[in-house]
C-alpha cells in the first residue's frame, strides 16, 4: 500500500511517522534507524553540549544513513541558548528542523532564509494558528497523554487534533499516546497526515542510551503509572511513577517554586536514571503509551509492524 500524504511529501519519507526529540536519547544511532526503516529520525540539539557536538552528531548521522532527518530544537530546555547550534544546523543543510518548549519565532527568523522545512510542537488550537502564520511547514500537535512536556489545558489527543486540523490549512502530526498502528490509523481519522512518537522509540533496541532499567520499567508500565510533574511553576511534563517522583510531587506541593524544585528536575537528575539506571535518585520522561509496551523490538521490526496492522486496518476500513 501507499501511504502518501502531505506530510510524506514534504519530509520525503516513506512513512508519516516521526521519531520525537527525546531529550539526552535522540542521538545518530536511533535517528538513523527511524529514518532508514521509513520514518523521520531526529538528533536532539540541545542535548548536547555545544554546536560541535551538534555537527558531529549530524555527520556520524550521514554516516549511518543517506535519508532524510530533522534536528530538534527544545529551546526551553534548562535556559541553555540555542542559536549557535541553530547556525551549525543550517551550515550542515539539514533538511528538517522541529521546535519544542518555547517561543518559536525567533528560531524561526533565523531560519527563514534556509532551505529546511519547520516543523513546530504546539498544544493548543491557538498555538498551531500562530505557527502557522510564522511560517511553520507542518505542526506537531501533542495531547495531554504524551510524554515528555505537553500543554497547560489538559487536553486529550482524540479531541485536540481534529480542533486543530479544522484551524490550519499546513499538515498536522498527531503526538500522545500513540504506540502502534491503531493509533496511527486513528490519527489519520482524526485528520491528521501523519504521526510522532516519543515513548514507544525509547523501548527499543537502537535507543542504545537508554539505560536497562529504564526500559523495564516502561515494560513494566501500565497506562496509570505516569503522573505530570512541574505544573504548578507552568511547564507540565509527564514521566514514569516511582519514589523519587512520589518525592518531587511533595515537594512541588509544599513549595510550588523553580527554586524549591530546580535540583529535582535538573538534566543531572533525568539522565541518573535513564542513562545511569538509578530510579531512586532520577527521573524519566514517558507518556501513557508506556502502557502498551510489551516488548523491545529494533525500531525497522516496529515499524514494519505498524504498518502490517495499519494495513489490515485500511483493509477492514475499504470493505
Amino acid at each position: 500500500m501507499q501511504w502518501d500524504t502531505r506530510l510524506t511529501e514534504l519530509l520525503r519519507i516513506k512513512y508519516p511517522i516521526i521519531q520525537g526529540g527525546l531529550a539526552y536519547l535522540a542521538y545518530a544511532d536511533l535517528a538513523a534507524a527511524v529514518s532508514n526503516a521509513g520514518g523521520l529520525g531526529q538528533i536532539t540539539a540541545m542535548s548536547l553540549p555545544d554546536a560541535d557536538a551538534l555537527r558531529r552528531e549530524i555527520r556520524r548521522f550521514r554516516a549511518l544513513s543517506d535519508k532524510p532527518f530533522g534536528v530538534n530544537f527544545a529551546i526551553g530546555m534548562h535556559g541553555a541558548r540555542y542559536e549557535e547550534r541553530v547556525q551549525a544546523a543550517i551550515e550542515e543543510q539539514v533538511p528538517v528542523v522541529t521546535v519544542t518548549g518555547g517561543n518559536p519565532a525567533p528560531i524561526m527568523k533565523m531560519l527563514q532564509q534556509a532551505d529546511m522545512k519547520i516543523l513546530v510542537l504546539v498544544a493548543s488550537r491557538r498555538q498551531a494558528q500562530k505557527a502557522e502564520q510564522l511560517g511553520a511547514s507542518a505542526v506537531i500537535v501533542v495531547g495531554q497523554e504524551g510524554g515528555g512536556h505537553i500543554g497547560r489545558e489538559d487536553v486529550g489527543t482524540m479531541v485536540l487534533v481534529p480542533q486543530v486540523a479544522d484551524a490550519v490549512g499546513i499538515p498536522v502530526v498527531a503526538s500522545g499516546g500513540i504506540g502502534d498502528g491503531r493509533g496511527w490509523m486513528a490519527a489519520h481519522a482524526l485528520g491528521a497526515e501523519g504521526i510522532e512518537m516519543g515513548t514507544r522509540f525509547i523501548a527499543t533496541r537502537e535507543c542504545v542510551d537508554a539505560s536497562v532499567s529504564y526500559k523495564q520499567a516502561l515494560l513494566d508500565s501500565t497506562e496509570s503509572d505516569t503522573a505530570v510533574i512541574k505544573r504548578s511553576i507552568g511547564a507540565p511534563a509527564r514521566v514514569l511513577r516511582s519514589k523519587y517522583v512520589d518525592k518531587l510531587l511533595d515537594i512541588e506541593q509544599a513549595s510550588p517554586t523553580f527554586e524549591a524544585l530546580k535540583e529535582y528536575i535538573s538534566g543531572d537528575a533525568n539522565r541518573r536514571w535513564i542513562h545511569d539506571g538509578n530510579a531512586e535518585e532520577g527521573f524519566g520522561f514517558a507518556g501513557q503509551v508506556a502502557g502498551m509496551i510489551r516488548d523491545i523490538p529494533t525500531v525497522a521490526e516496529l515499524i514494519s509492524g505498524m504498518v502490517a496492522e495499519a494495513e489490515r486496518i485500511r483493509i477492514a476500513w475499504g470493505r
